[in-house]
């Protein structure tokens, strides 16, 4: 007789298979529900996926423990981050000052992709399904748009930022040497992000504008929108050719008022983009996901025997200190991104003098860098290894 269900997670993204991976390393029985590819999927329609997250050491070890991190080519070391205000403020961050092997790791999101779902194929206590399946405790790892969770009735606070990301990758003539830059220019930000391993010379572009110039800019020919990028960059990637789509989104900060429960169909725990939504300027997005899968896998591996995965005091547990934690980096999150688009001179004079008085200020500098790498969180679950 096949052995019940522990865990059913529903939605088979970065988030969903790494929390699969872990819990069948814990030799928990584990439904992964992954629906069929529909017309709309990129592989479907030979669209080019342009993601790309920067990772910080935590979520790297805990991609390591279940071999999934990419090679050097897919997950490019960040050495340094420079930011620039839109008034002669100057932020500069360095792995030597950290010290650090890298401030964080720029991932090729399709390659992570293709490793879990290899790892996932490999392990036996895992099993992919198209349909929900009955198990003691349900996860949704939907992402923002999750239908389970309005399903089930659970609130979703959303704050709108009345902005869109645009998203694409480029080619540039000067080589990234490894660093992140970002500016902050009248309300919008700009982030290029070293892809393609330490002497390449690809970047993803994050460009953060009003919803009306980022359909113009999507909409533009190839030649005038690498134009727009080469100015809002100052120049300082070179010559820009394009070699991706460009995708856009509406931004938000969002937040489901509840993430645990326990309903007519069982326990159920919500995680990632399902859980909680943030502005990507700080790139904290996928780490936060990947701190759920963390949490969680540790609170219901180190429960007494006696309790089940589905117990409500455990996945409280996981609830406070996840909601906690995002707390923090929300709050700060959500600070920056008012701060820094908002027009008013005097907040502008303000932002700029700040920077410069943080890029001089020595050990807090240093915390912060810190804390933004994750090195003051919690370790990494260490799970099975699978092949």
């Amino acid at each position: 007789m096949t052995r019940p269900f522990d865990i059913c997670i529903r939605g088979a993204g970065i988030v969903g298979r790494t929390l699969a991976l872990h819990l069948a390393g814990k030799q928990l029985r584990v439904a992964l529900i992954a629906p069929a590819a529909s017309a709309t999927d990129t592989t479907a329609t030979g669209a080019s996926d342009v993601r790309a997250y920067a990772l910080s050491q935590v979520s790297r070890q805990l991609l390591e423990a279940v071999r999934c991190w990419p090679d050097v080519q897919h997950a490019t070391p960040v050495l340094t981050m420079q930011v620039h205000g839109d008034g002669g403020g100057q932020v500069a961050f360095n792995a030597d000052d950290a010290p650090a092997e890298a401030l964080n790791w720029i991932v090729d999101v399709p390659v992570l992709e293709a490793r879990l779902a290899e790892a996932v194929r490999y392990q036996p206590l895992i099993e992919v399904c198209e349909t929900p399946q009955p198990a003691t405790l349900t996860v949704v790892c939907e992402g923002r748009a999750s239908s389970t969770r309005e399903e089930w009735g659970v609130q979703w606070d959303v704050t709108p930022y009345g902005q869109s990301a645009l998203a694409t990758r480029v080619r540039c003539t000067n080589a990234h040497a490894q660093v992140a830059r970002q500016w902050f220019h009248e309300g919008e930000i700009l982030a290029f992000l070293p892809m393609d391993g330490p002497q390449g010379n690809l970047c993803a572009v994050v460009w953060s504008v009003s919803p009306q110039r980022a359909q113009m800019l999507q909409n533009a020919p190839d030649d005038d929108f690498c134009k727009a990028l080469e100015s809002a960059s100052h120049g300082v990637p070179g010559a820009i050719s394009l070699v991706g789509d460009r995708k856009v989104w509406p931004l938000q900060q969002a937040l489901a008022r509840r993430w645990t429960g326990v309903a007519a169909q069982g326990a159920w725990a919500l995680a990632g983009d399902a859980a909680h939504n943030m502005h990507p300027l700080a790139g904290q997005g996928l780490n936060m996901g990947l701190a759920d899968v963390a949490e969680l896998t540790r609170v219901l591996t180190e429960r007494p025997y006696w309790r089940s995965v589905g117990d409500p005091k455990l996945l409280r547990q996981y609830e406070r200190a996840r909601k906690a934690d995002f707390a923090v980096m929300g709050q700060a999150n959500d600070a920056l991104q008012q701060l820094f688009t908002n027009p008013h001179p005097a907040l502008q004079a303000m932002r700029n003098w700040g920077m410069n008085r943080f890029e001089s200020s020595g050990p807090i500098k240093q915390w912060v860098a810190r804390r933004a790498m994750g090195a003051l969180g919690k370790p990494a679950t260490q799970g099975k290894k699978h092949p």
